[in-house]
């Protein structure tokens, strides 16, 4: 099968899509034939090195986590799950970008009607991660939350989640996706210079509860905000969170194919959109990730095996 690979650390040149055998399932597995797979910030930082202390990688390294496809064969230990059945999940074996994926079997759920390949097939890091960072700081009807990078694969799920709670949510995005904030109830707000005082204008003045996906000072502008530190939470800036006392809480905090579930169910009763900016085929994931790292992107970038 075809499946991506790195030798050494690097740049976007390093990725290399290579012939590698199929893998077999293990007693407790799902074989999947991938339909559909997300690209995430974080490997391409794995991939960089820069994430070496947290994350080192083995050489050569696969990647990928988010998965959605076919189930072509099962292990002996598996029930509920049949071959034929259309599902999503994750791996934590950096192996979804890849035609072929052994996918443990309480890391799936089944896909639901109504949820496109590309959805399901983006939803497990971006989802989770949205999920926990709600969790994290618990916004109320009476909060006002403020979310950076609130247009992003993470951000655009977290705006949502945090609305459905009832809590006053501002994004903070590019002008060019303020009207997509709109829609979905969220007040948005233009970063750069000058952003703290505009949040203030925005929140009438008092900020309870900030969701940061960018990093870049944005943990220290919400305790200058007058933010609690365990109402902040970060999915970037470790650093920064451990100076001021803020939460990190991200993907590895809901991690479960329980929360991937209930996400796919809201996306499937059209109570969650899950933005596909663009798709590529695998044999173009150099290019798909040089799009990634532009930044700017509004929702998921997916890869097609």
């Amino acid at each position: 099968m075809k499946a991506v690979r790195f030798h050494e650390y690097g740049g976007i040149d390093v990725l290399r899509v290579e012939d590698v055998p199929r893998p077999e399932p293990g007693p407790d597995q799902l074989l999947v034939e991938v339909r559909a797979a997300g690209i995430q910030p974080g490997e391409a930082h794995i991939r960089s090195g820069a994430l070496h202390a947290r994350w080192p990688a083995t050489f050569p390294s696969g990647q990928g986590s988010d998965l959605a496809g076919v189930v072509v064969a099962l292990g002996p230990e598996v029930r509920g799950f049949a071959v034929g059945d259309e599902v999503l999940g994750f791996t934590h074996r950096r192996a979804s970008h890849a035609q072929y994926v052994a996918v443990d079997d309480v890391h799936v759920v089944h896909r639901p009607r109504g949820v496109s390949w590309d959805v399901a097939g983006a939803l497990y890091v971006a989802g989770t991660t949205a999920y926990a960072t709600v969790f994290a700081t618990d916004p109320t009807p009476s909060d006002t939350v403020v979310v950076s990078g609130a247009a992003g694969g993470v951000g655009s799920l977290a705006v949502q989640l945090a609305r459905r709670r009832g809590a006053t949510v501002i994004g903070l995005a590019s002008t060019g996706n303020h009207g997509w904030l709109r829609e979905h109830g969220v007040v948005p707000v233009a970063y750069g210079d000058g952003v703290a005082d505009r949040i203030r204008a925005a929140a009438g003045g008092r900020v309870d509860a900030f969701i940061d996906t960018i990093g870049n000072g944005y943990v220290e502008l919400a305790a200058s905000l007058g933010v609690r530190p365990e109402r902040i939470d970060t999915i970037r800036d470790w650093q920064a969170a451990a100076k001021v006392g803020a939460r990190t809480y991200g993907e590895g905090s809901a991690a479960s194919a329980v929360v991937l579930g209930e996400l796919a169910r809201l996306a499937a009763g059209g109570e969650l959109e899950v933005p596909i900016a663009r798709s590529y085929p695998l044999e173009s994931v150099r290019e798909a990730f040089r799009d990634l790292e532009r930044g700017h992107t509004h929702g998921k970038i997916v890869l097609h095996p």
